[in-house]
């Protein structure tokens, strides 16, 4: 990213490198040329598109990757190394939106794994949690964000895991820090993360968001509810009615909790989840906190599988 170091490669690893991404350019080529055959000359949409995200004049990667499975535990295992050949198999299978928080612990992880890329390919999002110790000096905090991150600017910066009717009044001092931390430059977009009805239908009422992370699968595990409880019975329905003013705002809007955070197991239910979303003209981008690479081409696949079906419907 911003004047990174660029690791030195032996000319045996730069060959190497050039002949799988030839292999790999020619495999996607081939696969588009069939699909744009088989659609009439139409091109087939996939998971990896950079896609309009609402009406906010930017364009997002459809599929993108979360570092906050089982509170970002998941991906700070792996180690070092491990994340970053995760990170980089994700770029390599065309993802270019990478999520992340405070909460998390994962920012000087996922800078590392992206040294090196072009910064202006790349979406990173990261969210502000809203404890007392944010509430002192919130721009300090995002300008940390930042330099972890090792960026000059954040595309998008939400506030975490917002639960109640109030947030936007009891929040007022951070929301304030992020419209002036966007003036600056050091952020494009704005905008909540949800946990509960009474977070989300706030967010969706709240103009001051230019974008949301929403919480959606058809099963309802881990969608918002009544008051935001980590497990309780997710009501899709009422979710969704806010879900649509958003949308109808011109939001741009990313869904989680694709596979009910990480609870389906079955691989049925990540189909039907995945096909759900895909379906849904809401949703711009979803999320998924990916932890081995075999859940990045499952999650491309499927999606892929799910795309095609609804253009050839």
């Amino acid at each position: 990213m911003k004047q990174g170091h660029r690791p030195t490669i032996t000319r045996r690893e730069f060959l190497v490198r050039g002949i799988t991404a030839s292999a790999a350019f020619a495999a996607v080529s081939a696969v588009s040329a069939e699909s744009a055959a088989a659609s009439g000359g139409a091109s087939i949409p996939t998971a990896v598109d950079m896609v309009p995200f609402g009406k906010t004049g930017l364009k997002i990667c459809r599929l993108g990757m979360g570092t906050g499975s089982n509170g970002g535990a998941h991906q700070r295992d792996l180690g070092q190394e491990g994340f970053t050949k995760l990170v980089r198999y994700a770029y390599d299978q065309g993802i270019r939106y990478f999520d992340a928080a405070d909460a998390y612990r994962t920012h000087e992880m996922l800078r590392t794994a992206l040294e090196g890329l072009p910064r202006e390919a790349l979406w990173i999002q990261t969210k502000i949690r809203w404890s007392q110790e944010f509430f002192l000096d919130p721009l300090k905090h995002i300008d940390r964000f930042r330099k972890e991150l090792g960026t000059d600017y954040i595309d998008s910066v939400l506030i975490h895991c917002v639960t109640t009717s109030t947030w936007p009044e009891d929040l007022e001092p951070i929301r304030d820090a992020l419209t002036e931390a966007k003036e600056k430059g050091w952020i494009r977009l704005k905008g909540t993360s949800a946990h509960g009805l009474p977070g989300l239908t706030a967010s969706a009422d709240c103009d001051w968001c230019d974008m949301n992370l929403v919480r959606v699968n058809p099963q309802g595990k881990h969608v918002d509810g009544k008051d935001g409880s980590w497990d309780e019975p997710g009501d899709l329905d009422k979710a969704m009615v806010e879900i649509r003013k958003m949308h109808q705002k011109g939001r741009g809007i990313i869904g989680m909790k694709m596979i009910g955070d990480g609870t389906f197991t079955n691989p049925l239910d990540r189909e039907r989840a995945l096909r759900y979303a895909m379906a849904c003209k809401e949703l711009n981008a979803v999320v998924i906190g990916f932890k081995a690479t075999s859940e990045v081409d499952e999650a491309i696949q499927r999606m892929n599988a799910a795309l095609r079906d609804l253009a050839q419907a």
